[in-house]
């Protein structure tokens, strides 16, 4: 007998027929119209859902899954999932800790030298025959300070990568300073962007991390600083934003989420000191590969009536 798992995500090449061999029949819903519209007989047959953070299941959803028994989200956010709902009605909940971390760190540290080292407006310039005109003199990273909103497993990974490779001062604000740490604490966040040179948005998603980055913190980052948000777009104030790179009262910013992506605001798209990537830090050969191979474990486990590896923490 196969179990039938409903995917929000597409799968890479190889890996629906992992799951096929697993003993499990996928059926797609990538697309909210296709969320909404989903076919009854389809939805009463549906055991497990695969889907990621920025996408979530809520407890509407669920009550059109009548045989749901367990909810994968496929990286470590599940901010829109409604977890309450689910352990209400006994759906396991897991996620992926971990499995893309080193990934989003090395896009953290290359978006901070594409928006530092202007280097997509370079290749425009070359591209276009500017090759002399463009030979602009852009500042350098090393022995600057990196604040970072958030220093979990993830953020730890960026303050390593940025002070071993190039000699960054690093400070952090957490909810709570922690143990054994050579990094300064900042209690609040705007204390954190005055002082910092780059400020990085690596906190968890969810209702209590909105607009954590508004404008008097873009204020406090000053002319000469640079915001980058790989953590999710609602953690930062997109019409604050807007208004700072219009203004110029920041250098810049370095975008891997919007919010209301995948709708970029058109006020985006004509802002020379803003660099924007489609929500892919997180994507890289290895960790979804980590990911995949994590679901897959988790729903073992539960179809085999053994503890989930990752469950996330009520």
């Amino acid at each position: 007998m196969t179990i039938a798992l409903l995917s929000h995500v597409d799968l890479d090449a190889g890996y629906p027929d992992r799951f096929k061999a697993a003993g499990f029949t996928l059926y797609f819903a990538t697309t909210p119209e296709q969320r909404n519209s989903l076919d009854p007989q389809t939805a009463q047959q549906i055991r497990a859902v695969l889907t990621i953070g920025s996408i979530g299941l809520s407890a509407a959803e669920m009550d059109n899954l009548p045989d749901l028994e367990i909810i994968c989200a496929q990286g470590v956010g599940f901010e829109h999932i409604d977890v309450a709902a689910a352990k209400q009605r006994g759906i396991h909940v897991t996620h992926g800790p971990g499995t893309n971390n080193s990934s989003v760190s090395d896009h953290t540290l290359a978006l901070m030298l594409a928006i530092t080292r202007k280097i997509p407006q370079f290749d425009a310039a070359v591209r276009g025959g500017e090759w002399k005109k463009a030979r602009w003199n852009t500042p350098g990273m090393a022995g600057k300070r990196l604040g970072i909103i958030g220093m979990g497993n993830i953020g730890s990974l960026i303050a390593h990568r940025a002070a071993g490779g190039f000699d960054m001062e690093i400070a952090y604000h957490n909810r709570r300073p922690l143990q054994d740490t050579p990094y300064r604490y900042f209690p609040d966040i705007t204390g954190l962007a005055q002082w910092a040179d780059y400020l990085v948005v690596a906190t968890p998603g969810g209702k209590d991390t909105v607009r954590l980055v508004d404008a008097d913190v873009l204020r406090a980052l000053g002319p000469d600083g640079f915001v980058i948000n790989i953590a999710r777009g609602s953690v930062v104030d997109s019409g604050a934003l807007i208004a700072s790179l219009q203004n110029h009262e920041i250098a810049g910013a370095a975008l891997d989420v919007v919010d209301g992506e995948p709708k970029v605001p058109a006020q985006m798209l004509t802002l020379d000191n803003l660099v924007i990537t489609p929500h892919v830090a997180g994507r890289s050969p290895e960790s979804v590969e980590n990911m995949m191979t994590l679901v897959l474990s988790n729903l073992t486990a539960h179809f085999s009536d053994k503890p989930v590896m990752t469950p996330v923490p009520q």
